[in-house]
């Protein structure tokens, strides 16, 4: 069933479990996602980031996830992810996303609140969700332009206060597209934005952290972590590998079939660390 952040993110802040957010490219890693989800019996958010979109589309991307999401047994958010463009993001709304990420954090606090804001109300009147982000989480490779600032606890607390975001992204020692779990989270820094925010905070980056610390950082208010590489290593490396060891085969579905249990699998045991 297609939900949005609202009907997830609220309980999940006031719990020690948190919810999985999944970047996924194609139809073939969103089903084992969603496949994984309905196995473990819990809901679950299927992200689409820049890549997604700038290959696909909008509406092709919604139009390839929403049949997901409306036919699962448990509950699918359909999520636009880091996007700094406001006409996407209403692109995404009108296309049928149920949450969506307007990115500001490039930009000057103040007019992160306004912008974000003025897509809050949007999203909101068509019965989306948003997230915003306070801050910048920077990145291994592929966005040079993106800094890396550690949120501040009063910014984020005048973003959660003023904004009329769902939930906010921080950045607290995380890193976007890390292929092994090297970086340091600061959990002073986190109990500073936890102990005076009013709605969920988003980890990005999970893959980069350590397990220790994602169990740590669940029994916070963190209700969402974004969850990219290492579900594209089990989809890469599964292909990989078949085709090796298959060096007769070509047919694209026979191997995103062979493919598909190892993204399974791994979505399985994100949602294990998670629950």
């Amino acid at each position: 069933m297609l939900v949005n952040l609202n009907d997830l993110l609220p309980e999940a802040a006031k719990s020690s479990s948190a919810v999985p957010c999944f970047n996924v490219f194609g139809y073939e890693d969103a089903r084992a996602v969603v496949d994984a989800a309905e196995q473990m019996d819990r809901a679950v958010i299927l992200a689409c980031n820049k890549d997604v979109v700038d290959f696909y589309g909008v509406e092709t991307a919604a139009s390839m996830f929403l049949n997901l999401a409306k036919k699962s047994t448990v509950p699918v958010v359909l999520h636009l992810d880091h996007t700094y463009e406001e006409k996407i993001v209403f692109q995404a709304l009108k296309a049928g996303f149920s949450s969506v990420m307007f990115d500001g954090s490039q930009l000057p606090i103040e007019e992160n609140i306004a912008r974000t804001r003025q897509v809050a109300r949007v999203a909101h009147a068509l019965g989306a969700s948003i997230e915003g982000e306070v801050g910048s989480v920077p990145y291994t490779e592929g966005r040079d332009h993106i800094k890396s600032i550690f949120s501040s606890p009063e910014e984020v607390l005048r973003f959660s206060e003023e904004s009329e975001a769902d939930c906010v992204a921080v950045s607290i020692g995380n890193i976007h597209r890390l292929q092994t779990p090297t970086c340091d989270i600061d959990f002073g820094l986190l109990d500073q934005i936890a102990g005076q925010n009013t709605i969920p905070l988003v980890i990005h980056g999970t893959t980069g952290i350590k397990e220790v610390d994602i169990k740590k950082l669940k029994q916070s208010r963190v209700a969402k972590f974004n969850i990219g590489t290492c579900l594209r290593q089990a989809f890469g490396n599964g292909l990989r590998n078949t085709m090796n060891a298959e060096a007769d085969k070509f047919d694209r579905i026979y191997f995103m079939q062979k493919v598909m249990p190892d993204v399974q699998k791994e979505a399985v045991r994100n949602f294990e660390l998670l629950a």
